[in-house]
């Protein structure tokens, strides 16, 4: 029986210095609602599988392994007392890809893949240690930020729609599957009907993952997919062939790779320190619910948990997702039944706790994997076309003034066609040129991204508006 806590006070953990650890069994219980949920959002993981096997080079068995290795690596914030569902950074992925499409795939291209991880593990661990983080992401001007993000929209949907991409080998499938995605993700209309409805409410919980599985049966009927043959058993690991893509055996990336990773990696710490403020909104209006727990947890942990995974991946499973802070799907999903109470939840840990398990547990059987595989593709697709729509959705909310449209416009085009580098340098030259003279001139006004998470805190818009 786990260790139960008095009304009030934290959750039951063995200290480790500022770390909290927390075991299933010992100081939670497992949730069943979060396990079942967790067996169906494993399958996003699956999305990047083709990220690695098309632009890194390398084989199936291979990125799999790496996912599922990337996917017990996640359980490493929550089980050290942070309270989100870690993942990793869903509007990266489309710079990732335009980024690796200047290496030749095989270990040119893994090697980039470890640079641009070893320098966000770093960014990570600094930025925590420091406190720099906050004030880093607050004073970067608003074109810049927008920039980013809606440079990632158009990069990830430039690479579904470009000739030969997926949506011209199959088109009835991913139309299909985008249209609803976006339909459930962002609809006004389901959003009403989902009010009203609690089977609609389940479907929406699920983010994404209904409208991959609507799209699989769509691509059955239509032919542009085959049945898949389904394996039984434990999914196998290629460990040694994981161990042949290490910096151990490739050898660590050359200097001007890791000079090439470096604004990239820039990028995908504001990407993901956005998502950070978005969890900690979540768990904040989480707990005013729930009196009965007290939940402690702080920035700096968080930033050296990410810095520590971030670390272990690159050195032993490169992931071309990095690893990010949260996962707000299932953050949003947690904190949203928690609020239902002690009996529902016992506590913020053994909902994100139990997703995560969940998630491991799914990456391990063999049949949902196998028959997975050949759709891979569609949950790559749909991914980057809902990423696509947040990025530049929420990039345009970053801009009030005129000068600010223009630079971002211009620095988000440039972004997706010439990569991060030229991106931040056409960015920063066009701000002082066209905007202000000092890039550290205070703005008084409250930064749109704030207020975008304050008024979807508001209306529970979030339960079906991120995917990260």
């Amino acid at each position: 029986m786990f260790k139960k806590r008095k009304d009030g006070e934290e959750q039951p953990y063995w200290p480790l210095g500022a770390l909290k650890i927390r075991l299933p069994f010992i100081h939670y219980r497992l949730e069943r609602a979060e396990l079942i949920q967790g067996l169906v959002l494993f399958t996003a993981g699956l999305s990047m599988i083709e990220v690695m096997t098309s632009f890194m080079g390398i084989s199936y068995e291979a990125a799999l392994t790496t996912t599922i290795l990337n996917q017990f690596l996640m359980l490493l914030p929550s089980t050290m007392g942070v309270p989100f569902v870690s993942g990793f950074i869903t509007a990266l992925i489309p710079l990732i890809i335009v980024f690796l499409q200047g290496y030749s795939p095989g270990p040119e291209a893994i090697q980039a893949v470890i640079a641009v991880q070893l320098v966000l593990a770093f960014i990570f661990l600094i930025f925590g240690m420091s406190g720099l983080g906050e004030k880093v992401v607050k004073k970067l001007p608003n074109s810049l930020k927008a920039g980013i993000l809606t440079g990632a929209g158009i990069a990830a949907i430039m690479t579904e729609i470009e000739p030969g991409g997926r949506l011209s080998e199959t088109p009835v499938t991913i139309t299909v599957g985008a249209v609803l995605c976006l339909f459930i993700m962002f609809s006004m209309y389901f959003k009403k009907i989902s009010k009203k409805s609690r089977i609609m409410q389940k479907i929406a919980s699920y983010g994404i993952i209904p409208a991959i599985f609507a799209a699989i049966v769509v691509g059955l009927m239509v032919g542009e997919y085959s049945f898949p043959a389904i394996e039984w058993g434990i999914t196998p690991l290629a460990i040694q062939e994981v161990w042949q893509m290490t910096p151990f055996v490739l050898g660590m990336p050359s200097l001007e790779m890791f000079i090439s990773a470096v604004p990239i990696a820039i990028m995908a710490y504001v990407i993901a320190y956005g998502d950070v403020i978005v969890g900690d909104q979540l768990i904040k209006r989480a707990q005013k619910e729930r009196p009965d727990e007290k939940i402690e947890y702080s920035f700096g942990d968080l930033h050296k948990l990410t810095f520590v995974r971030n670390l272990l991946n690159a050195f032993f499973a490169p992931h071309p997702g990095m690893a990010g802070p949260i996962f707000t799907a299932g953050t949003a999903a947690v904190a949203e039944r928690y609020t239902y109470g002690k009996k529902s939840m016992n506590s913020i840990f053994s909902g994100t706790n139990s997703m995560l398990i969940a998630f491991s547990i799914g990456i391990m059987l063999l049949p949902l994997v196998s028959f997975f595989r050949p759709f891979l593709p569609i949950a790559l697709s749909l991914t980057l076309i809902l990423t696509g729509y947040l990025c530049i959705t929420i990039g345009m909310q970053q801009l009030k003034k005129e000068s600010e449209m223009g630079v971002a416009g211009i620095m988000a085009i440039t972004l997706a066609v010439y990569g991060a580098a030229t991106a931040l340098a056409t960015g920063f030259v066009l701000y002082f040129i066209i905007q202000k003279t000092s890039l550290f001139e205070k703005d008084t006004e409250k930064e749109p991204l704030t207020q975008k998470v304050d008024e979807a805190i508001k209306d529970e818009e979030y339960v079906t508006a991120d995917y990260s």
